[in-house]
């Protein structure tokens, strides 16, 4: 039903300096494989094979990464070597890899409305590679994918977060209907404590119906300057329908250090000694 995902990938990194000055931060590793990758897995679990990457300016390692690199592959065939290539082996296999440049950084939304050749007329999926979701079912995308079944709407993952860190994200308030799912009557890009809705924190995981493209051009700058998601988000609830997803699983902030560190030792002591 959903086969296309769609990952902003044009930021800067700038709170992993210096490692990100010629590095992107998306092919920072967690243990020994890129966090994009980690993304792209989850997508085509989900059914999304066709990855749409909205890169910038020092992103052509992600292009490099998503390809084959011949003269590796000769140099470690038959050796025990080439077992560590199978991961990204089996994406090369399973995917499809486009590519567009956001020449400025203006925002998440003014990053979806740049991916907009990319995915044309169809609903599609949304990963930020720097909220790392682990699961021992079925991944996030996974999950609202069966969501998007029912409602056939925007739908945006959600999780509780403490009051004194809501102005990091962006917060709904929404009717609850059942089982973590809400309708969404708000939202609110990085809110005060006191102007927050609630608690719910939108994390990195979208599913999208491509109307959203019309209201993000129509949508002026709101916090920092940058064209909201979330604000456009705001006026498509109010316009139709927008469902809120409390998923199941265990998600990683791998866009600050402390929590890029937290997965690193998670993935490592849970996931990559046990394939060992």
């Amino acid at each position: 039903m959903i086969t296309k995902c769609l990952f902003p990938v044009a930021g800067y990194g700038t709170r992993f300096l210096p490692a990100t000055k010629s590095m992107p931060k998306e092919m920072l590793p967690i243990v020994n494989k890129p966090l994009v990758q980690y993304g792209v897995e989850e997508a085509i679990e989900a059914g999304m094979n066709t990855c749409a990457m909205v890169t910038g300016r020092g992103k052509r390692a992600i292009a490099d990464h998503f390809d084959i690199n011949f003269e590796l592959e000769h140099q470690i065939a038959g050796s025990g070597k080439e077992a560590y290539l199978d991961s990204i082996r089996n994406v090369l296999d399973n995917g499809i890899f486009t590519m567009v440049r956001q020449r400025e950084m203006k925002g998440l939304g003014h990053a979806i409305l740049t991916g907009q050749s990319l995915i044309g007329n169809d609903p599609f999926g949304v990963i930020l590679s720097d909220d790392l979701c682990i699961n021992d079912g079925p991944g996030v995308l996974a999950q609202m994918v069966e969501l998007f079944k029912q409602f056939r709407c925007s739908i945006v993952a959600i999780q509780e977060v403490p009051m004194d860190e809501v102005h990091k994200y962006g917060v709904i308030a929404g009717e609850p209907l059942k089982d973590g799912i809400y309708r969404v009557d708000e939202m609110v890009e990085k809110p005060t404590q006191e102007d927050a809705p609630s608690n719910l924190a939108i994390i990195g995981r979208y599913i999208l119906t491509p109307d959203i493209f019309d209201i993000i051009r129509d949508t002026p700058p709101g916090a920092n300057g940058e064209v909201q998601l979330t604000d456009a988000l705001q006026t498509q609830a109010k316009q139709g329908c927008v469902m809120a997803y409390k998923f199941k699983g265990r998600r990683f902030d791998c866009g600050s250090v402390p929590g890029f560190v937290e997965a690193t030792n998670y993935v490592y002591e849970n996931i990559y000694n046990k394939k060992g």
